[in-house]
């Protein structure tokens, strides 16, 4: 289960309604992964691994429930760290990226009317640091891989079917 996406992600159309959906996932949890839970939203399930066994990098698979006009469920599932840990990464990603293009900017303008170009140094800097953290990132998703095919293969017990992950 790798993947070089920092979200992992599939989608899959069963022939189920969303409200058997949630049934099969809720019997299966209770009976196959002890101690998992889910929690339940209003078209979206989330699927977590038991608070005893978390640690900073433990993953959830979000589940989105969309009925099909054949009366079936396309279901949209996304592998990511909890909430915190992708705030964290988000706003992460948007200061590095902000800032980034800023300096950038600004360096090449400096560059363009032959001033000294230190602006290209900070860009460099966030460049690495963007690289930074999708190489913590893919270190993270490796150290919770064992709980994201825990969470996998909960989930296809549950529908009954295979799923690839892309």
């Amino acid at each position: 289960m790798s993947s070089f996406r920092v979200r992992p992600r599939f989608t899959q159309t069963v022939p189920l309604a969303p409200e058997e959906v949630e049934e099969r996932l809720s019997h299966t949890i209770r009976e196959r992964c002890r101690g998992c839970y889910l929690m339940r939203f209003p078209g979206y399930l989330t699927l977590r691994i038991p608070d005893d066994q978390q640690h900073f990098w433990s993953p959830q698979l979000t589940l989105s429930l969309d009925p099909e006009d054949d009366g079936g469920t396309r279901i949209s599932g996304i592998y990511g760290p909890r909430t915190n840990v992708w705030s964290m990464f988000l706003y992460g990603y948007l200061i590095v990226g902000v800032l980034g293009t800023f300096t950038g900017i600004f360096g090449i303008a400096q560059w363009v009317v032959g001033a000294a170009a230190w602006g290209l140094i900070p860009f460099a800097i966030f460049l690495i640091l963007a690289a930074g953290l999708y190489i913590l990132a893919q270190f993270g998703q490796k150290l919770g891989a064992r709980q994201t095919y825990t969470l996998h293969l909960a989930y296809e017990s549950a529908i009954g079917e295979t799923v690839a992950i892309h």
